[in-house]
């Protein structure tokens, strides 16, 4: 078994980065190269799970591109060369996580508020060109709430050129729960009706966490709802590759909220299964981050 601490240390700076940022992933199985495009912490979402302390301020306030780029590039030959894995916090890397599996844009808020989104997915599409990564995807964390804005757009057909996928965040089934979650004035209707548009170009990977608020988790109405707006994607010709279900793996920003049970995912995620037949996998908490179960395991 994998140390769990490996999998809970997602720290935005890295050796003096201010942009980039290595993670070892254990939704990616295997090391991810991190892209914050949000380094001054604000977000269209106020998640009550999210780890983000957003009461200090961050000394970076805005993307700088070339600097972002330099990063990236000098982050890619750190990773090649295997000089990542002399870093203290990665030095226990086992051999079959020290690969590289994608660079990720998603950070300290919500990647596609940047106003220059598709620019920067674009120029380091080019760097991972120039590096010769083919194999290495490009990997969108995002909570769905800007899809309908030319310039995300743009930025999604960049993704889809260039071994991208897109993760979908849906963490509820009803408008009440979305809201008690997210803590947002985005209404839910438009983030399922983004995602099914989306989906009807490209698959997608659809992230959903859920927890404990206050020791109580998800009802099984909401859970059934859950697996409801999944089928309406589908049947409205959205393509949904695989539904991550995971739950709480590093400290909330709220302490009413902790994790399931492995014993709640692995029932939630059968239930997913079961009504929607789509591929799940589902992701244990804070007491074992290192495991995932997935169908037919």
């Amino acid at each position: 078994m994998e140390p769990v601490s490996l999998y809970q240390q997602h720290e935005r700076l890295f050796e003096g980065n201010r942009f980039v940022y290595p993670v070892l992933s254990r939704r990616s199985g295997g090391l991810s190269i991190g892209v914050n495009l949000n380094p001054d912490k604000i977000c269209n979402f106020d998640c009550i799970y999210c780890q983000v302390n957003r009461t200090t301020e961050s000394e970076t306030r805005f993307v700088e591109l070339d600097s972002l780029l330099t990063e990236l590039d000098q982050m890619i030959q750190w990773v090649a060369s295997e000089r990542i894995y002399e870093a203290g916090k990665f030095s226990d890397t086992p051999a079959h996580l020290r690969v590289l599996r994608d660079i990720a844009f998603s950070g300290d808020g919500e990647p596609t508020t940047y106003r220059n989104f598709d620019e920067v997915i674009q120029a380091c599409a080019a760097l991972k060109q120039q590096h010769g990564l083919d194999e290495v995807s490009m990997v969108l964390i995002t909570n769905a709430s800007m899809f309908h804005r030319e310039h995300v757009q743009r930025g999604l057909k960049i993704l889809d050129e260039n071994q991208g996928q897109v993760w979908a965040k849906l963490d509820a089934g009803t408008a009440d729960y979305y809201h008690l979650v997210e803590r947002t004035t985005i209404p839910f209707q438009q983030i399922l009706d983004n995602i099914t548009a989306a989906a009807q170009l490209r698959p997608l990977v659809i992230q959903a966490l859920f927890m404990r608020i206050h020791g109580e988790g998800p009802s099984v109405v909401e859970q059934e709802s859950f697996c409801q707006r999944l089928n309406e994607v589908v049947d409205q010709g959205g393509s949904i590759q695989q539904v991550q279900l995971y739950t709480v793996a590093r400290p909330p920003a709220e302490s009413f909220v902790t994790a399931l049970s492995d014993a709640e995912v692995d029932q939630f995620a059968q239930r997913v299964r079961q009504q929607t037949q789509l591929e799940v996998v589902g992701y244990y908490g804070m007491a074992d981050a290192s495991t995932a179960t997935s169908e037919g395991e």
